[in-house]
């Protein structure tokens, strides 16, 4: 229990002072009534020492802090005694879900969009238990579903909001879960027929693999994504999945295999003026945002070219992606600092912390601690 607090707070580089006037500031601004910053203190260390349970009203306001669950807060629930006779219930479930028809699938969609807008606005953060609650009652419909008819359109609802959900969880830090929601979205695709849907569930994977350490592996996911059913993929999703294994190779040292995917990705967009795929609401590509990803390849790579591509993005970058922009920062700092040019590093990287710490991103946080280690 305690051990989990006391990760999560590392994880953002928090000591337990500043881990109290979160609290507090969190409880003033909805104008909750909490303990003293003193009381705070004590709960704080025997939280994290095991001496003190969490209660309800605290970890409902550490949830939202930190963007967890509350197993990854507070460790697993005790099982529950099953329902020794559940015939009539089990029925019910499953006339339940018999009776969904489009408008409800439809809802389930247009809930996923929601989320989606929040999120890359404000971060994923404070949006944990709308997901799971979101998730949870799609993957109960499903459960209780018995015809393919009825099942693939709520399966493929489940793919498009696990994928989300899972890249939520690695931005936010928590790596196992991201893992299986991916896991989740890729079972969800399969069941629905959904090529696209697997590919990009199995594209954005990949990414969990190249934070892990392994961006051999990592590249290897996202060239097995690249080529299953690219004959039923979008236009929009190959480019897409072309930009995602330049990056990933870049990170790898492959130079040569991530200029090739650039190319490929460029190819492969195409020219008009939509940012949204039309077969698939979870991908944003038009050439403003490949502009972005190419100068993030070329940073990695060290190559000099990045830095226009890059300021030129920021320029036309669309404001409601703010965890987006905190990435942009990062690579211009990183351009910066392959030139030797340390004040504009640091002038970037300044940006893209407020910007990582806005969002509660730790996974753009840690890459701005390392890019601080190199200044």
């Amino acid at each position: 229990m305690g051990t989990g607090l006391r990760a999560l707070r590392t994880a953002r580089g928090w000591s337990q002072d500043r881990l109290v006037y979160e609290m507090r500031r969190f409880a003033e601004r909805r104008l909750l009534d909490i303990a003293s910053p003193a009381s705070l203190k004590v709960y704080v260390s025997e939280w994290e020492n095991g001496r003190r349970s969490i209660t309800d009203r605290y970890a409902g306001i550490l949830r939202l802090l930190f963007g967890v669950t509350d197993t990854e807060l507070r460790g697993a629930p005790e099982p529950h005694d099953e329902q020794v006779d559940g015939y009539a219930d089990l029925l019910s479930r499953i006339d339940a879900a018999g009776s969904l028809g489009e408008s409800m699938v439809q809802a389930f969609l247009d809930q996923t969009e929601l989320l989606r807008t929040m999120d890359r606005q404000m971060g994923a953060t404070g949006l944990v238990d709308q997901m799971n609650g979101h998730l949870a009652r799609m993957e109960e419909a499903l459960t209780f579903a018995v015809l393919p008819t009825a099942r693939r359109p709520i399966a493929k609802a489940l793919a498009g909001a696990s994928t989300l959900a899972a890249w939520q969880a690695l931005d936010a830090g928590s790596v196992e879960r991201a893992w299986r929601r991916y896991e989740l979205a890729k079972k969800a695709a399969q069941e629905a027929d959904s090529p696209m849907y697997l590919a990009h569930a199995m594209g954005e994977q990949a990414y969990v693999l190249a934070d892990a350490g392994r961006p051999q592996l990592a590249v290897e996911l996202v060239r097995d994504a690249r080529t299953t059913q690219a004959n039923r993929q979008s236009p929009r999703l190959r480019a897409w999945l072309a930009a995602a294994e330049a990056e990933l190779a870049a990170g790898a040292g492959m130079a040569e295999d991530a200029r090739r995917a650039l190319e490929d990705a460029t190819s492969l967009l195409p020219d008009d003026a939509e940012a949204r795929d039309p077969d698939m609401a979870s991908i944003f590509l038009n050439t403003d945002h490949l502009a972005r990803w190419r100068g993030n390849v070329l940073a990695k790579l060290g190559d000099s070219s990045a830095m226009e591509e890059l300021y030129a993005s920021l320029a036309s970058a669309d404001a409601s992606f703010v965890r987006a922009r905190s990435g942009l920062h990062c690579d211009l700092s990183q351009a910066h600092l392959a030139r030797g040019e340390l004040e504009e590093a640091r002038s970037h990287l300044q940006q893209a912390r407020l910007l990582a710490n806005r969002t509660g991103s730790v996974r753009y946080r840690r890459r701005v601690e390392l890019l601080t280690g190199r200044l």
